[in-house]
């Protein structure tokens, strides 16, 4: 059984998102049905709308930063009862026996995580995300969002925070750590909070000095525009940690020279194109170039609770459906401060 209910969808790769309506599985026993009342828009949400990072199965719904209320438990959920405030990041399920999964660290399941849209759940369909009225998620993927912290702007730390938080943490930002922060837009706003929470020093590394004032506001302790080489000469040497969130192509060596003796920079930005690198700009200082993905469920709720303890949430203007396709123009361009969050109650 499904129950049918109202979604924006992406056609094909060329085409806006319309209204429509998709199907959503009826509650199992371990379910949780939420009703949606805010999903964020992603940078990840355009590139597989527009198959920017391979082919998408169409029409597709996505949206993975996903606040709302529980609607309905199914009669084996122990986690949560009706009325509870939550939230859906990138996965909705995982094998739940590898020693990934085992250790709280989902995103890296031997067999793969389901994500919550572009992949096939355990019952074989294709997952829909998060551009819709409600959605049916295992109670194991689902996070508890603190009261404190409103459902709209913790919409967005479902992905942007945990993507930023799960790097700081595991490279141990905070006191005495300077961290640069590459890019002030939907991740890096959120990264420069946590890092300034975490008790780090904060650089914004930014193309240009246009959003300073915002950085500083946001915790940041220094601004240095890009653009302008006697950047890479002044900081030379200077970082214990790098996280770098644009998607866009950067002179990899030139940033790796701002990295300290035993330094790492971290990709949580995912270009469309390959990256390279001289490898000298790594032997020397002992420096490492990382990637890092989304946290697992445990960290996930660590986050927020984090969030809530030090008064962190995303940026955000509120957008209509109806609206979300000029979202995306303005996003690619940009032109956003510093995440969109779609009120859901437009879907209807």
């Amino acid at each position: 059984m499904t129950t049918t209910v109202k979604a924006y969808a992406a056609p094909s790769a060329t085409e806006p998102l319309v209204p429509t309506t998709i199907e959503r599985r009826d509650v199992g026993p371990h379910d949780v049905r939420i009703d949606i009342k805010y999903a964020g828009i992603c940078h990840s949400d355009i590139h597989t709308a527009r198959s920017e990072w391979g082919p998408t199965t169409y029409p597709i719904v996505v949206g993975h930063e996903i606040a709302g209320i529980v609607a309905e438990v199914g009669t084996d959920v122990t986690k949560y009862a009706v009325g509870d405030r939550v939230g859906v990041g990138c996965m909705v399920d995982s094998c739940g026996e590898c020693e990934y999964c085992a250790a709280g660290e989902e995103q890296h399941c031997a067999k793969g995580n389901v994500g919550t849209y572009a992949s096939v759940g355990k019952d074989g369909r294709p997952t829909q995300g998060g551009y819709s009225q409600s959605i049916v998620v295992t109670e194991g993927f689902v996070v508890r969002i603190p009261d404190g912290l409103e459902l709209d702007v913790a919409a967005p730390l479902l992905c942007a925070g945990i993507t930023t938080y799960s790097p700081l943490r595991h490279w141990q930002a905070g006191p005495g750590k300077k961290v640069a922060v590459v890019g002030l837009g939907g991740l890096g706003h959120v990264a420069v909070k946590l890092a300034h929470a975490m008790g780090a020093d904060v650089t914004v590394l930014s193309q240009s000095l246009k959003k300073q004032e915002d950085g500083l506001r946001l915790g940041a302790n220094a601004y240095y525009a890009t653009s302008d080489p006697d950047t890479f000469t002044e900081l030379a040497s200077s970082f214990d940690l790098i996280i770098n969130t644009v998607s866009a192509s950067l002179d990899l060596d030139a940033y790796l020279s701002l990295l300290a003796v035993d330094g790492t920079m971290v990709n949580v930005g995912a270009p469309e194109k390959p990256l390279s690198l001289q490898v000298f700009s790594l032997i020397m200082k002992r420096r490492s170039f990382a990637g890092s993905t989304i946290g697992g469920i445990r960290e996930t709720q660590e986050m927020l609770d984090f969030c809530v303890e030090h008064g962190i949430g995303s940026d955000i203007e509120t957008i209509p459906a109806e609206k979300i396709n000029e979202a995306y123009e303005r996003v690619v361009n940009s032109d956003v401060r510093y995440r969109f969050v779609i009120d859901a109650a437009t879907f209807a």
